[in-house]
Parts: C-alpha cells; sequence; structure tokens
C-alpha cells in the first residue's frame, strides 16, 4: 500500500506542477500526459512486484512438512560427545545415543513420517507420564523445569535430596514403583506409562519384561563423557525432548561460566584424595580419569592418585596401607560421606581405619565431606568445580559450603 500511495503521490506533485506553467492545450499538458502515463506503468509494476513478493511469502508461509523429515541443523554441543540432535523442518527432532539408541521426537500435531530412522523410539509430544529411574537425570529434568512430566521414579521420598522431587512424591504426582532392580510392573502397566530413561545398570531381564508390557528404554550414557560439564549439557538432550531448549542453555551456562572463571586463576598446587570405606572396612579411591578427579584438576587442585586407575572411571578398591603410601602426604581429604558410614566428626572419621589419622590431611583438619545431595545432582557440577576451589583457598574459619562441610 506505501508504495502505491507514493506513486499516486509523485503523478499528482508532477501534474500540478506543470498545470501551474500552461493551459491545456499547450507543450506543457502534453508533457504532463506523458509523464502521468510513465508514473501509471511505475504503479502498475510496483502493484506487480508487491503481489508476487506477498504469494511467495504465503507459499513459504504455507509450506507443509508434515510427515516429513527435511534437515534443517543440528545441536550445537560443547562438551558433550555421547549424544546428537538434529533439527527437521516442521519441528521434527532426532536424538542419537552413543549406543545407537535413536529417539524422533514429533511435534504436536504432526504424524510419524515414513521415513523416520530404522528402529526409531517416537516420542510424540509433549511428552509426559514418563518413568525416570536415575538421580542424574531427574535433576537435569528437573532443572529445566520439566519435572511434571515425570510420573513414576524408582526411588522412593526418603531417597531423595531434591527438594522439589521429594515433594512431588509426598503430593502424589511423582508415583514411587519399587527398585529398579524389581519395578512393580502392574503399577507401570496402570499408568500407562511407554518411555523411560534408566540408568546403565539397568539390568536385560527388567528390559525385556519393560519391553513386552509396551515401555521403550533409553540408557543415560552420561557417564561415559570426559569432561565433567558434558554430564550437565545432557539437559540440551531433555530440553529438546521436551521443548525447553532455552531453559537448558541456560542452565548449562550457568556452570560452565565457573569453570571458564577457574580457568583464568593458577593452580593452587594443592593435592586432594578422594575416596570412602564401607562398613566392611573396605576402602575405594576415585581412579585417576574419573569425572570427580578431573573436577578437582578444574578446580586448580592435583589429584593425589595421578597413577592409579589411569584411562579408568569410577572408583577403584585399594588395600589400606597401599592407599596410605600413596595419599598419605595429600593436602586435602574429600570423603564422599553417603557411601562410606556418614562419620559426624573427625573422631567418628579416625575409626574407619586406624592408619587414616597419620595423614596429613588429617593431622591439619583438611578432611571434608560431600554432602549428601552430591551425586544426585548433576546440573550444578560446575559449582560444585568452585566449591572445591574454595575448599583449597578456605581458612580454618570456613567449615561449609554448598556441597562440602569440614569435620571437626
Amino acid at each position: 500500500m506505501k508504495k502505491l500511495t507514493s506513486a499516486s503521490a509523485l503523478i499528482l506533485a508532477l501534474t500540478l506542477a506543470l498545470s501551474a506553467c500552461s493551459d491545456n492545450n499547450g507543450p506543457a499538458a502534453t508533457t504532463t500526459a506523458a509523464l502521468t502515463t510513465t508514473a501509471a506503468a511505475a504503479t502498475t509494476t510496483t502493484a506487480a512486484e508487491a503481489t508476487t513478493a506477498a504469494a511467495e511469502t504465503i507459499q513459504a508461509t504455507e509450506e507443509n512438512y508434515d510427515g516429513k523429515l527435511v534437515f534443517d541443523r543440528s545441536m550445537e554441543l560443547k562438551y558433550a560427545k555421547c549424544f546428537s540432535v538434529d533439527y527437521y523442518k516442521g519441528g521434527y527432532k532426532v536424538a542419537k545415543l552413543i549406543d545407537d539408541t535413536t529417539m524422533l521426537i514429533v511435534p504436536e500435531g504432526m504424524s510419524v513420517p515414513a521415513d523416520k530412522p530404522e528402529n526409531a523410539i517416537v516420542l510424540q509430544q509433549p511428552v509426559n507420564n514418563i518413568l525416570v529411574s536415575s538421580t542424574p537425570v531427574t535433576s537435569l529434568i528437573n532443572a529445566i523445569g520439566a519435572l511434571d512430566s515425570i510420573s513414576l521414579t524408582t526411588y522412593d521420598a526418603d531417597s531423595w535430596y531434591i527438594d522439589s522431587v521429594k515433594q512431588a512424591i509426598l503430593d502424589g504426582k511423582l508415583t514411587y514403583i519399587g527398585d529398579y532392580k524389581e519395578p512393580d510392573y502392574e503399577l507401570i502397566t496402570a499408568a500407562g506409562t511407554t518411555f523411560g530413561f534408566f540408568s546403565t545398570m539397568l539390568t536385560d531381564d527388567v528390559r525385556d519384561q519393560l519391553h513386552n508390557i509396551g515401555v521403550e528404554v533409553a540408557l543415560d550414557q552420561s557417564a561415559q563423557e570426559d569432561h565433567p560439564l558434558a554430564r550437565v549439557e545432557w539437559a540440551k538432550l531433555y530440553g529438546a525432548i521436551f521443548n525447553r531448549e532455552e531453559n537448558a542453555e541456560e542452565v548449562f551456562n550457568v556452570q560452565d561460566k565457573y569453570v571458564e572463571e577457574l580457568s583464568k586463576l593458577e593452580d593452587t598446587g594443592k593435592s586432594v584424595v578422594m575416596f570412602y570405606i564401607t562398613s566392611k572396612g573396605v576402602l575405594y579411591a576415585r581412579n585417576a580419569d574419573d569425572y570427580m578427579s578431573k573436577m578437582i584438576d578444574l578446580a586448580g587442585g592435583q589429584y593425589a592418585l595421578s597413577d592409579v586407575g589411569v584411562g579408568e572411571t569410577g572408583t577403584v578398591k585399594m588395600e589400606l596401607e597401599a592407599f596410605y603410601d600413596k595419599a598419605k602426604d595429600a593436602d586435602y581429604i574429600i570423603y564422599i560421606w553417603s557411601m562410606g558410614g556418614k562419620p559426624e566428626n573427625m573422631e567418628a572419621f579416625v575409626e574407619r581405619a586406624a592408619i587414616l589419622a597419620d595423614m596429613k590431611a588429617v593431622k591439619e583438619g583438611n578432611v571434608w565431606c560431600t554432602t549428601p545431595d552430591y551425586f544426585q545432582i548433576q546440573n550444578t557440577i560446575g559449582s560444585m568445580i568452585n566449591d572445591i576451589h574454595l575448599m583449597l583457598e578456605a581458612d580454618e574459619s570456613t567449615d561449609q559450603l554448598t556441597y562440602l562441610f569440614r569435620l571437626k
């Protein structure tokens, strides 16, 4: 409309100007007519162009991608290597895990493409009423604001240290279906659940039984990641499933910022060992390439058992004497409190094994314990790394951090 109005104004202006200089029968009148004809032609061309542009816009807007997989882009990931997400026109998404599990995420109101990936688990949005048998996965889904999409869990209320999850169970919004080794299949069937996330500890017999009652399963592979923050980045996978990409990006960026800031600082040069002792007196230490050992390195410390379990994640069983020989001079101890008898003070800690009393960290009062929620919360690993740094810089007046506390 603006183009047409401008053209009309031009015609009027030219006509008036030429009329003022001559009568209707003179040369100016002829010139005016010619100009009018030219301007009119320009107006017609402009209108035609506008009509064509409008038609093209409508055609693009009405492009129908229902039932089609037309590739658009791939999700950008900074650390994670064990999953990927591809975006397709029309809102379709395809997520792949390192174990070859493929999930086709279908937008609400759209049909399943005939050329969907082979053996893909189809998740029709909105994705809800799912089963999650993994505390780290639950913590990430909770962090992106999608906790109400989970209806079943294999951990009871007393097992949870995440307040919102515990409250959801108490309010009846989240149902406990028994241990992951022996879930209540009748409860699962009654709930109408058809999809679940499990940890890699899921046994084949349970998986087969779930399949028999119509429940598709995906295994959380975040424990296979090399970088600690890659575990946080798995929030982006759940963001794609639940249409919470922006929330997931924010969750990750906040944690990544901690590590970026710490990377600007010089290492403290202080050594740290991380372990726990069972009720039977068996000691387990974190392997050199475990993500928790790497968290110590990122915090500016040095893992005291850098030559133990090289290339391995998780923990390694060690004889007390062998452990003492390697770790006796460590500046700090981080004791995994929830797995190691939950000692309330230094005296109770030393009672776990008499040999501990001769360690440097014990003598200097630098024994710190993980808080109960340390292993349940995966969405705050950056903050946990920052806590380790704060521990390394703390004076005697500091006894409590967000995820660590000092034994007295």
